[in-house]
């Protein structure tokens, strides 16, 4: 993937036939047209980002919310007033007999709707979130408006405490992202990211292994969209395996991680030593790393997965403490 560097007084530079934003520029164009701030860019890997998908703007139904619209008409109002985006937003909804009309499109009457299923309309029915591939990946509604997700029914995200986006922002505080350049590792639904956004950061760097968990970010209005003017050119988004994409990260060059992995017993080299020697390379001195654990096997087996976790890391290079639901690393 190759990009030539602008002459002077040209216009914005472009990969291909695609414009960048400048932010992004410094990734794909040489080191020697651009400011300064910008060639801590260059070293992420150049990877080709997701295409751009478009996000889902229409409704986001489950049972409950069906059941209202529908008890809403039968008891004679002719509009409603809530959200049919988790929360994300008010809408007024305007309901007949055939259906309802939600941001001046009709939409039909759902059928029979599953209790924990999110519902979005394919352009003929209103179809599951859900995609089995090998595994079953399913969009779960939770109390608190974001959504979390699962596997072949194992929830990923925690969210009998509180929301799983709050969960994330609470995480992301802990390495200071303000004008940071971040390694997000695994990123799921992106709640790293919208936060790492949200607080200031200078780019963030995204990758995401399963093609399905990609697809479910599309339809949840909680996950950060890459294209929006919320991201301004900040977040970069790939397909890719980290433990392989890893390799393409230059020496000392990102300010923070955020490893977010499945838990333990789904993808244990991501906890290996194997994999923490490439992360103490890729980070600054003085960086700081989040990494999620939980306390998986502790009580069937007695294994305590954070501290070992923690002790590998300072193997690794790193000073570790355990905090929150996981492990906080700083590179010595």
């Amino acid at each position: 993937m190759a990009s030539a560097a602008p002459a002077s007084g040209s216009a914005e530079p472009t990969l291909g036939s695609t414009r960048l934003h400048p932010r992004m520029a410094g990734i794909y164009c040489s080191s020697h047209t651009w400011p300064r701030q910008q060639l801590r860019y260059h070293a992420l890997p150049r990877t080709a980002p997701v295409p751009a998908v478009p996000h889902y703007t229409g409704p986001l139904l489950t049972r409950d919310s069906a059941d209202t619209l529908r008890r809403a008409h039968d008891k004679g109002a002719a509009e409603w007033q809530g959200s049919l985006d988790l929360g994300r937003s008010q809408d007024s909804v305007v309901l007949d007999a055939d259906g309802f009309h939600f941001r001046g499109q009709p939409y039909p009457w759902p059928g029979k709707l599953k209790d924990r299923t999110l519902y979005y309309w394919d352009g003929e029915d209103f179809a599951p979130i859900s995609r089995y591939s090998g595994s079953l990946i399913k969009l779960v509604p939770t109390e608190w408006g974001a959504p979390t997700f699962e596997i072949d029914g194992i929830k990923m995200l925690p969210t009998s405490k509180l929301s799983p986006f709050e969960d994330a922002r609470r995480k992301v505080e802990l390495v200071a992202p303000a004008g940071k350049v971040i390694l997000d590792t695994c990123g799921g639904l992106g709640y790293f990211a919208a936060c790492a956004l949200e607080a200031g950061v200078g780019q963030i760097r995204s990758f995401e292994k399963n093609a399905d968990v990609m697809w479910l970010r599309t339809l949840n209005p909680w996950s950060p969209d890459p294209d929006s003017a919320a991201a301004g050119g900040r977040l970069q988004f790939s397909h890719g395996d980290v433990s392989q994409q890893i390799e393409q990260v230059a020496s000392n060059s990102v300010d923070a991680i955020l490893h977010d992995p499945p838990r333990f017993g789904i993808a244990g080299e991501l906890y290996s030593q194997v994999f923490y020697a490439p992360l103490a390379r890729v980070i600054r001195k003085g960086g700081r790393l989040f990494h999620y654990t939980g306390a998986p096997n502790k009580l069937t087996s007695g294994r305590d997965v954070p501290r070992e976790v923690a002790k590998r890391l300072e193997k690794a290079g790193f000073k570790a403490e355990l905090a929150l639901d996981g492990v906080l690393a700083v590179k010595r």
